[in-house]
């Protein structure tokens, strides 16, 4: 494999040119960045990544959705609508190992660089496809975002309240999903090609991302037409597994819909009498009489406190949490502990901005937070040009006037 800045991480060796904007197939970059991959995120001159601008918090005129979503990766500028400039990402694949783009099907096939074409120059590279409904079928040249793939999916429907409409969460799920995906796919990829020899296409859709996480609501329909519906804050027939207002006025999450747990919550809140009780005996018993059981554990709850109900259940074997804003979140001493919260040296901002860790972790080979990413576009033009390809100062200069770079 290749050399890249990074020779600690799991992925340390593989190098990625990233294509495309926004969310899902950066995301997947990114996922390989934080174990180690060398990422190249690839702009086209005079048109940075929209992502540099997003983010609802706005310092200077600087947001930071780029500083989490850009880390571990360099930068540089080549426009591939141009021959030149696509003679030079061919270049630019015979030194790597994976290429991540989230265009519409086809794109790449227009600029002359579909996958037979990369896979000649290099039959090792591996090519990770993200778009709206995948490379084919009737709905493959439909555009995609997260917001739909969620709703085609059948995900958006089962969120929110009985008879209300369904409501997205305040994040782009799909996209985040379907970079997982993707970045499961190109290790998978990674592995095969350690017995084959040779690189593949990894193809993923947004829709399928979210279509993935239906649990058995597929399974259900087949054998017995039911559709699932939105059940607000629990799932219909799992009890108790809700949310429950302490005195303090905090939301806590209580689980304890296996029977054995359930046995523990009853002790716990002083009522072991409910375990036994034929209404809620077992877990299609408790199902049964979800609203009842609902009611009684929520007048416990509302006479103590959160963290005296979250310590008192805890110590019980009771999964519970209270449902944290990111302030609080940002202060939990778990997280904290195992490096889930990390600084980002922005260049941008003059100063660190807090990240997320990065997941899994790995014992042998952890990953790791290198770098925010790029302060502009091209940042690392130089290096990486005169790196991979052994071109001079001089004929960076002409490509630069000549706006290929």
């Amino acid at each position: 494999m290749t050399t890249t800045t990074d020779d600690t991480g799991a992925l340390a060796g593989v190098r990625v040119l990233e294509l495309g904007s926004l969310i899902a197939g950066p995301f997947a970059a990114r996922l390989l960045g934080d174990m180690g991959a060398d990422v190249i995120k690839i702009e086209a001159p005079g048109q940075p990544d929209p992502l540099r601008t997003w983010g609802q918090a706005e310092v200077d005129g600087e947001h930071v959705f780029w500083t989490v979503h850009a880390r571990n990766k360099r930068a540089a500028t080549l426009d591939l609508r141009t021959d030149a400039g696509r003679g030079l990402f061919l270049d630019l694949a015979e030194h790597a190992d994976v290429i991540v783009e989230n265009f519409r099907p086809g794109t790449l096939e227009r600029w002359g660089l579909g996958y037979d074409i990369l896979s000649e120059r290099n039959p090792r590279i591996i090519l990770a496809r993200v778009s709206g409904y995948g490379q084919t079928g009737p709905h493959a040249q439909r555009a995609g975002y997260a917001s739909v793939a969620e709703a085609v999916s059948g995900l958006r429907h089962l969120n929110g309240f009985p008879g209300g409409p369904p409501p997205r969460l305040s994040l782009s799920l799909g996209d985040t999903l379907a970079g997982v995906f993707a970045a499961n796919g190109v290790l998978a990829a990674l592995h095969a090609r350690t017995r084959t020899g040779v690189g593949q296409v990894v193809d993923v859709a947004l829709t399928e991302a979210c279509l993935a996480v239906l649990e058995s609501t597929i399974a259900d329909y087949d054998v017995a037409g039911v559709i699932r519906q939105p059940s607000g804050t629990r799932l219909d027939g799992i009890a108790p597994s809700n949310l429950y207002r302490t005195r303090d006025a905090v939301w806590l999450v209580i689980a304890a819909n296996q029977d054995s747990v359930f046995g523990r919550l009853s002790t716990a809140l002083g009522v072991p009498g409910w375990a036994t009780d034929p209404r809620f005996v077992d877990h299609l018993a408790r199902g049964r009489h979800q609203d009842l059981l609902d009611e009684m554990i929520a007048e416990r709850v509302a006479t103590r406190d959160a963290e005296d109900i979250v310590e008192m259940l805890s110590a019980a074997g009771v999964p519970a949490g209270r449902v944290n804003t990111v302030a609080e979140l940002v202060e939990d001493p778990q997280l904290r502990a195992r490096d889930m919260l990390v600084a980002h040296d922005d260049e941008r901002l003059g100063r660190e901005v807090l990240g997320p860790g990065v997941i899994p972790r790995l014992t042998g080979t952890p990953g790791s937070v290198r770098s925010a990413g790029s302060a502009r576009p091209g940042q690392h033009n130089r290096e990486i040009y005169t790196e991979l390809l052994g071109l001079t100062d001089a004929d960076l200069g002409a490509l630069v006037r000549e706006g290929i770079v």
